[in-house]
């Protein structure tokens, strides 16, 4: 029996592998002909075989990209199913150092009661989607030509969200609230559909990872003893899902990632600080103190220059460069810098701010790319800053080591500024600002709750408005949510807008209605009229509203904080001093001793002492107050030691080699870390041919090293012995670096002249080990003959 079995079982086999091997045989052949009869079409229609590779390349890729994506979210997928005890032991590594735990059971019953809440959850969410969500994805799909965007199915499923780890505050927090960070993994089982540009689509395998921040507050005496809860993410999660369906052809890089980038802005504009989700629980506590709590402080961010970065364009020889861009990150706030086209080791100069309101817990993150205009930009790296390192040290300049990469760093530099009731200090930092010389630079931060409005107009006679709010200072814009059909719509919605001068800035704000995009009403508002209020703020203020009903009203609550340096009053800065002109009658003084004794050039290097000759007041008009600035700053003339002329800007000399004098100014601003060049004019140039006048210009570098990033040059004078230029150059530069440069300036000719070979009619070259950055200097320098020197 048991051979007559097995016998049967091994027919049954033969029998399936001939079958088996008959249909290879007709799919082999079949894709063998439509191969073959492909590559005759393409060369009967005479195409290029690229219309052929291709194709093939390019679905090759997207199924690679597919695979390793799947592959992590199972994983994913399958952890988030396994035992509470298990996700929370196998985290540990990966959390970071500061997540307390107080024993894994703790964290298992905390994930239990998640998982009981779960169906609640589930359909409070879906309300939400639809409500809040759906017609941002809407407005911001548009944006791309995709219309008619909405959701048809929601379900989370059955798998929750899980805790891995948590910290509980009692240190650097208020008595009067909890704070607690929560490790949040997301992996469900969702099913999502939605319809766009009448397109079905879905998502699956919905992915979501970071760390949550809960706040209760304020403790109340009453039941239920927590005024409120604020619920928010520190910095932007990690989200991850799978297209279905037909936008399963979006799915791939570059298409997919678009849709991606939309929900991840959708939950950064909603959960990430700045942002908070807020929920009041008792009547007891005022919604301005839930809803628009006031900021800790400003992080004012330098980002100055890399060195040393990878190279991602190479070139046909093996060489190569890049093309890097710095984007800088703290929770929702970002701010992009400029493109430096072809460069390892660029220069941005580039200031930005971020209002920060929680301090512990928040980093900052800076990551630098290769622009690339036909591919995606290449990651050269990223580095990360924790906050809370900044705040106590209160200025910060370092070199950042880049991770993700194989080298390269960057070079930041960081202020914090606190805020302060107190408008005496508005001159100091009104000065600051001036100093800095950057448009991104701000004063003040005004903090505004729009609370409601009412006796709004009709909009149509047919129904009523559907208001919102939209507030506008400077480039910033903020808008309100939409109340449905309601006249007296009541938002409660804090904003924060950052001021750079309160004397002149004006916050405008429109009230809108969605149906018609028509104006109901506006309003605008002069920020300097908060300085004369105690405080500097008016609370729940109704204000009439301008091109609107007789009866309407807008009640908000206004706030206006001073940013300023730590340790710093009201009394301006001692540095960085705009540059006086003095005379030339000032005798050579000795040289700093911070400078190298005997280090001149060939060229008699000039010395720029530190004693000081004139005293001059300055005064810099701000409104109708001025803040006066004593400066006391030397002049240098090393060629003589005798007076020659009264006046300072002009001389009566033609210098020491009797080549002509230059006329320059210099200036070193420790804030921006910027050396200044104003060249103002050259005089007395010998002629020697009338008929040969000269078309002078002047070329400057820093050596060692003549580099073409370090050259500058003036515009050509055409016919003129007394050029005036007063043309101004930058240097970005460090004070380690400018203790070991020269400057060159050389003063050339564009026309020939017969008489020399050369087109260069002098020389100057300043040791900047000699420059007192505490000052600036404007002098007369005597040109020298051209000279020969190693870099």
């Amino acid at each position: 029996m048991s051979v007559s079995k097995e016998a049967t079982a091994i027919n049954v086999a033969k029998k399936t592998s001939n079958d088996f091997n008959i249909a290879a045989f007709a799919y082999s052949a079949l894709k063998k002909i439509a191969t073959v009869g492909c590559i005759y079409f393409f060369g009967y229609m005479n195409w290029s075989v690229g219309w052929f590779v291709a194709p093939i390349i390019f679905l090759i890729m997207r199924e690679q990209w597919k695979e390793t994506a799947d592959n992590k979210r199972n994983i994913a997928k399958t952890i988030a199913s396994s035992n509470e005890k298990d996700v929370v032991l196998a985290r540990l590594d990966e959390l970071p150092s500061w997540v307390f735990f107080p024993d894994v059971e703790r964290v298992e019953w905390l994930n239990r009661i998640i998982q009981q809440v779960w169906p609640n959850v589930n359909n409070y969410t879906r309300e939400l989607i639809r409500d809040t969500i759906q017609p941002i994805i809407k407005d911001s799909l548009e944006v791309y030509k995709m219309k008619g965007f909405k959701f048809e199915r929601i379900i989370l499923g059955s798998i929750p969200v899980r805790i891995g780890g948590v910290k509980v505050y009692d240190k650097n927090t208020d008595r009067n609230e909890i704070i607690m960070d929560l490790d949040i993994v997301y992996a469900g089982d969702c099913d999502i559909t939605f319809y766009v540009a009448g397109i079905k689509g879905g998502i699956k395998d919905l992915q979501l990872k970071g760390m949550m921040r809960v706040v209760m507050k304020p403790l109340i005496s009453s039941i239920p003893l927590v005024g409120g809860v604020q619920v928010f993410f520190l910095n932007n999660p990690e989200i991850d899902f799978n297209l279905v369906g037909v936008a399963d052809l979006l799915d791939m890089p570059g298409l997919g990632d678009l849709f991606r980038k939309i929900i991840t802005e959708i939950i950064a504009s909603m959960l990430v600080l700045p942002n908070k989700y807020t929920m009041k629980l008792s009547e007891e506590v005022d919604t301005i103190e839930m809803k628009a709590p006031e900021p800790e402080g400003v992080l004012r961010v330098h980002v100055v220059e890399a060195k040393h970065l990878m190279k991602k364009d190479l070139g046909v020889l093996g060489g190569g460069k890049s093309d890097p861009y710095a984007v800088v990150t703290v929770g929702a706030q970002e701010y992009k810098t400029g493109v430096v086209k072809n460069s390892l080791d660029p220069k941005w100069d580039y200031w930005c701010e971020f209002i920060i309101t929680e301090v512990y817990g928040q980093q900052l993150f800076v990551h630098l790319w290769d622009s690339d205009d036909a591919l995606d930009d290449e990651s050269l790296g990223r580095a990360t800053v924790d906050i809370s390192n900044i705040v106590k040290q209160e200025q910060a300049d370092m070199w950042l080591t880049l991770e993700n990469a194989k080298h390269g760093m960057v070079h930041m530099r960081f202020t914090w500024l606190s805020l302060s009731n107190n408008v005496n200090d508005l001159k100091a930092a009104l000065i600051e600002a001036q100093l800095l010389g950057s448009e991104k630079v701000s004063t003040a931060l005004l903090c505004v709750f729009v609370d409601s409005a009412r006796n709004l107009p009709l909009a149509r006679q047919s129904s009523q408005p559907d208001p919102y709010a939209v507030l506008r200072l400077g480039d910033s814009t903020k808008q309100t949510q939409i109340i449905m059909r309601n006249p007296d719509p009541v938002w409660e919605e804090g904003f924060i807008f950052r001021v750079q001068n309160p004397n002149i800035d004006i916050l405008h704000l429109r009230i809108v209605d969605k149906k018609t995009g028509h104006d109901i009403g506006s309003f605008e508002f002069g920020v300097k009229s908060l300085l004369n209020k105690e405080k500097m703020e008016l609370n729940r203020e109704p204000f009439r509203l301008q091109r609107s009903g007789t009866d309407s009203r807008i009640l908000w609550s206004l706030k206006l904080k001073i940013l300023k340096l730590a340790g710093l009053t009201h009394e301006p800065m001692q540095n960085d001093e705009p540059p006086v002109i003095a005379d030339e009658s000032t005798p050579l003084l000795a040289e700093r001793t911070t400078g190298s004794p005997g280090r001149q050039s060939p060229a008699k290097a000039h010395t720029l002492p530190k004693q000081p000759s004139t005293e001059s007041r300055l005064e810099y008009k701000i409104d109708d107050s001025s803040v006066c600035l004593e400066s006391t700053v030397p002049i240098n003339d090393t060629s003589c030691d005798r007076i020659i002329h009264r006046n300072p800007s002009q001389t009566s000399s033609s210098g020491e080699a009797g080549l002509g004098r230059l006329q320059l100014t210099l200036q070193y601003s420790t804030q921006r870390q910027k050396l200044v060049v104003v060249v103002h004019k050259i005089a007395h140039i010998p002629l020697r041919d009338p008929s040969n006048i000269p078309d002078p210009y002047v070329k400057l570098y820093l050596l060692p090293g003549r580099s073409k990033e370090s050259k500058r040059k003036t515009a050509t004078i055409k016919d003129n012995c007394n050029p005036v230029f007063e043309e101004s150059f930058e240097y970005l530069i460090s004070q380690n670096e400018l203790i070991n440069k020269k400057l060159e300036i050389t003063v050339c000719t564009q026309k020939a002249l017969f008489y020399s070979s050369s087109n260069i009619l002098g020389q100057v070259v300043i040791d900047l080990c000699k420059l007192d950055i505490d000052k600036s200097y404007s002098s007369w320098f005597d040109l020298q003959p051209e000279y020969s020197h190693s870099d």
